[in-house]
């Protein structure tokens, strides 16, 4: 018998429909860094709290290795202000297109992630490498867009994204952080992040 899993139902910003919860993640907290095994393994993180909606309680349901879906909703809280993304993508899971550790990019474009901020968004010009585990020694999401003032991606010194880590001693797991010449000035901003699938 499958479980039974709560349904977000109408639209709070990423359209019409019933959405799955999958993660909820502090970006103030450590627990779903980039280097997290949570990433990669299928053991769950406070299933109850996942059922309440867009709270501050962190979770991983097992949404996150067994629901199938063709759309992603990504949103961020950051004070009293949500803001939500939808990436067309289908998979078996998230787990699917996360825990191999493989790049595999999206073509949100960079205003499209810096509008899960709202007007404090900020990102370098150049790179753009964006998608499911954007990679860099420097800069890292599991989800998202990583950026550099240079004209490749070797450095990247900025990025918006869910699962995320840099070498700089900013350590948000979830949210924005920019340096260096970013579009918007240097920023570490820490959200309260939500995926769901459909």
């Amino acid at each position: 018998m499958k479980p039974k899993v709560l349904c977000q139902m109408g639209n709070f910003g990423c359209g019409e429909g019933g959405w799955t919860p999958v993660m909820k993640i502090d970006g103030s907290k450590q627990t779903f860094h980039y280097d997290s095994n949570y990433w990669s393994n299928k053991v769950g993180v406070n299933p109850d709290g996942g059922k309440v909606g867009f709270d501050s309680n962190e979770s991983k349901l097992p949404t996150y290795w067994n629901t199938p879906f063709s759309r992603i909703c990504l949103g961020m809280k950051i004070g009293e202000a949500m803001n939500f993304i939808v990436i067309e993508k289908q998979a078996e899971s998230l787990h699917s297109l996360i825990a191999d550790g493989l790049f595999r990019p999206t073509s949100l474009g960079r205003n499209v992630w810096k509008s899960l901020i709202g007007s404090q968004g900020s990102l370098q010009l150049k790179c753009n490498k964006e998608g499911f585990n954007a990679y860099n020694f420097i800069s890292r999401a599991r989800i998202g867009i990583i950026a550099n003032n240079q004209n490749d991606c070797l450095t990247p010194d900025s990025r918006i994204g869910f699962g995320t880590r840099g070498s700089h001693g900013h350590s948000n797991t979830c949210g924005n952080n920019a340096r260096l010449y970013a579009d918007n000035g240097n920023i570490n901003l820490m959200s309260m992040c939500y995926i769901l699938v459909m």
